[in-house]
């Protein structure tokens, strides 16, 4: 069985502890290869070199790091392909859907070409006699990023690439299910002019985990995934000392008024909804029409679109969307539909059962869509995570903008209508971080930062943009004064100076 490995110290390396995952296709099951789980030896030896290479780094001129930046851009453009490719077999996304998974990565690499901008410092003279104030970022030292599965591409680089720029080291621990994409990243890197040891990719489990969060020499860690995860991480990082930022799971809303364009609505909620087989924090997976008329015209536009969305592998250009996961993912969601069915809810769009022809032993599930779910129910509360899109009637504006704002996650929310005064005071009231106005996914581009409130996340600073960068540095203030020379003083100097 082939064996990948870890990168560390600038090349890959081969696991020495003898634990390893199986890494399956989940268009098929088929497994590919084994992934090694690193133990305590390996994992310290990724830190221990992140460490010493991290001091020169910091001291590297930010436009030099930029320059990476750049070189890393164009890398990625060639091997974007391959990359794409290599995504799609491992996570089971389309081609088209591992295309944007590095694009919107890629885009995060462009901003960090601006690193000297944005590390810019503060100034302020004569705040006193003889006396100026400046204050400049500086890099922690060595970070980890702990990633999750659904991008591959896009989680790594948005944590990646701005720890980078600002000076410091990074331990990266990938998904153990998807990790071929970040070691071909971490080489990429060495070929774009990254000095060794700066970019470590460390495969493992809750033992790797548990040691980044637990070492010392480790600054910070970023953490995406569940919400359960994301708040053990963040009592267990935050107790060591570490600065953390955790992202955890979501339930976006999107509000349908009266006055929609309803063809626009249903086609948005189609690709919001089973886009990546709604493997995606930012999918939406709550309808909300906004009265009874609504609801059925959103009906008759929606379930037809949804008949027509057609499954298979990556390599089938023509897919709308693969499989799920694994076999784990498809078991669960699978029992969060009947849960949906045993508490009440009305099952419109039914593909249970779906098999793909020469595909039997693959991960894929067929489209679902609930009528009449209530809060009540736990396809409501729960992240599914999965193909599943619930329909929540409700009678007024008011009652849809309530269960948006009452739900214990806030990561995203979107809004239909051509009313702009109702969709002004939604963008204001609603309290969940990310909105979207007749736009299903409201993921900011790169130079905003990304981010949820609620339990959505565990920190105070977001991921990418302006946010990125001061969570990867801190801030020395200098107060620093020089008295005036005197005029005898001054002829002392220039005498010096003949």
């Amino acid at each position: 069985m082939p064996e990948l490995s870890h990168f560390i110290d600038g090349v890959r390396v081969q696991g020495k502890s003898g634990q390893f995952r199986a890494i399956p296709n989940p268009a098929t099951g088929e497994i590919l290869f084994q992934c090694p789980l690193a133990n305590a030896t390996e994992t310290r030896a990724a830190i221990d070199s992140a460490a010493t290479a991290q001091v020169q780094w910091a001291a590297t001129n930010p436009q030099k790091r930029g320059r990476v930046m750049m070189a890393m851009v164009a890398l990625i453009h060639r091997e974007m392909e391959m990359l794409a490719a290599t995504l799609s077999r491992e996570h089971g996304k389309t081609l088209p859907d591992a295309k944007g998974d590095i694009q919107r990565g890629l885009e995060v690499l462009e901003y960090c070409i601006g690193a000297p901008q944005m590390l810019k410092g503060e100034y302020n003279d004569n705040v006193g006699p003889g006396i100026d104030l400046y204050a400049m970022r500086q890099p922690l030292g060595v970070v980890a990023a702990i990633m999750p599965f659904n991008f591959p591409a896009m989680m790594p680089l948005w944590h990646v690439g701005p720890a980078l720029a600002c000076g410091n080291a990074v331990i990266l621990k990938p998904s153990e299910i998807v990790p071929s994409v970040p070691l071909r990243l971490a080489e990429l890197f060495i070929e774009a002019g990254l000095p060794k040891g700066l970019f470590q990719v460390v495969n493992g489990d809750k033992q790797a985990v548990d040691i980044l969060l637990d070492s010392p020499t480790i600054q910070a860690v970023s953490f995406v995934g569940s919400t359960k995860v994301a708040a053990q991480v963040y009592a267990r990082a935050t107790a060591a000392g570490k600065r953390a930022q955790c992202f955890g799971g979501a339930k976006n809303h999107m509000i349908i008024m009266p006055d929609a364009d309803m063809d626009q609505a249903a086609d948005a909620l189609v690709g919001a909804g089973y886009g990546a087989a709604g493997e995606r924090c930012m999918a939406i997976s709550v309808a909300v029409p906004v009265g009874k008329d609504t609801a059925e015209r959103l009906l008759d536009k929606l379930v037809p679109r949804i008949h027509a969305l057609k499954i298979g592998p990556y390599t089938d250009k023509t897919a709308d969307m693969g499989p799920v996961i694994s076999a784990e993912a498809k078991i669960r969601i699978e029992g969060l539909i009947q849960s949906g069915l045993d508490q009440g809810a009305k099952l419109v769009v039914d593909q249970r059962g779906f098999e793909l022809a020469d595909n039997r032993g693959g991960f894929f599930l067929g489209p679902h869509l609930f009528d009449h779910v209530t809060p009540a129910m736990e396809i409501y509360r729960a992240e599914i995570f999965g193909p599943v899109l619930s329909m929540v009637r409700t009678d007024h504006y008011e009652q849809a903008l309530g269960l948006a704002t009452d739900h214990i996650y806030g990561n995203g929310v979107a809004i239909f209508t051509r009313d702009g005064g109702i969709a002004r005071d939604f963008v204001h009231r609603v309290d969940v971080g990310m909105v979207g106005v007749n736009v299903p996914i409201p993921v900011p581009l790169a130079y905003h930062s990304f981010g949820g409130w609620k339990k959505s996340i565990f920190g105070d600073l977001n991921q990418h943009g302006p946010d990125s960068f001061r969570f990867y540095t801190r801030t020395k203030t200098v107060t620093s004064r020089w008295p005036a020379p005197k005029d005898r003083d001054m002829g002392l100097y220039f005498k010096a100076m003949d």
